[in-house]
């Protein structure tokens, strides 16, 4: 039989064989500059290197964000009021 290992959803896969804590959490607030736009319009910004996707934004905007999903691989966050 084989052995199956659960991948750990906090941590996020970084070159071969290493892995490290994703930096962001639902509910948390950050800073951020969008520095792109993806495929689908949304601006991409980083944190700690984690690309977070904020819907409506365009390059350059700097915003005050929230974060409403997590997965492996990015957030999606909201331009929220200061």
């Amino acid at each position: 039989m084989i052995e199956r290992r659960c991948m750990c959803m906090a941590r996020r896969r970084v070159g071969v064989g290493g892995y490290r804590p994703i930096p962001v959490k639902v509910g948390e607030e950050y800073d951020v500059v969008i520095e792109s736009v993806g495929s689908r319009g949304d601006g991409i910004a980083r944190i700690q290197g984690f690309i977070v996707f904020v819907p409506g934004s365009k390059v350059g905007d700097h915003l005050h964000v929230k974060i409403e999903s997590v997965s492996r691989r990015f957030a999606v966050a909201s331009p929220v009021a200061r």
